[in-house]
């Protein structure tokens, strides 16, 4: 009864527009920006908002992954849903041990922001200058190419 009136309000909050942050512990990481959580006995897949990582048959794509399975794997997160995807995935900010995933991704060149669903005053535009100056991560190849259009080529 009690599990049946938690999903009830947690659907509400998400209906109404409330943003809804929870707990929940990490059981997957499938690359750099998609990972799953258990709720409940329930498993979620989050993507996070905000930023894009690389596929994982493209040039860092399994280094975004290990990255985001370094901070994230096995950790309780702070959950906070912000829409739906396509796909039926859960759209969120994502915080583990303390962080905000998104700003970890991008600041270490594992992630492009996605101009797409980002904000035009989004903080993590500097982190992305400040990685991309410093040639981190997927910034160190000459021309990296976003997702959303290797995506397409494909």
């Amino acid at each position: 009864m009690f599990q049946t009136l938690k999903i009830l309000a947690i659907a509400l909050l998400w209906v109404s527009g409330i943003a809804l942050a929870y707990p929940a512990q990490v059981i997957g990481i499938s690359d750099g920006d998609t990972l799953t959580v258990l709720v409940d006995k329930t498993s979620i897949k989050i993507r996070i908002a905000e930023v894009d990582a690389p596929e994982s048959k493209q040039a860092f794509g399994t280094r975004s992954k290990q990255a985001l399975s370094a901070l994230c794997y096995r950790v309780l997160a702070e959950i906070e849903e912000v829409s739906r995807d396509r796909y039926g995935r859960t759209v969120a900010r994502v915080n583990c041990r303390g962080r905000d995933v998104a700003t970890e991704q991008v600041r270490g060149g594992m992630a492009w922001v996605y101009d797409r669903y980002s904000r035009a005053d989004s903080p993590l535009y500097s982190e992305q200058a400040a990685a991309k100056a410093a040639r981190r991560g997927l910034w160190a190849d000459k021309d990296p190419m976003p997702p959303w259009e290797w995506r397409r080529a494909r």
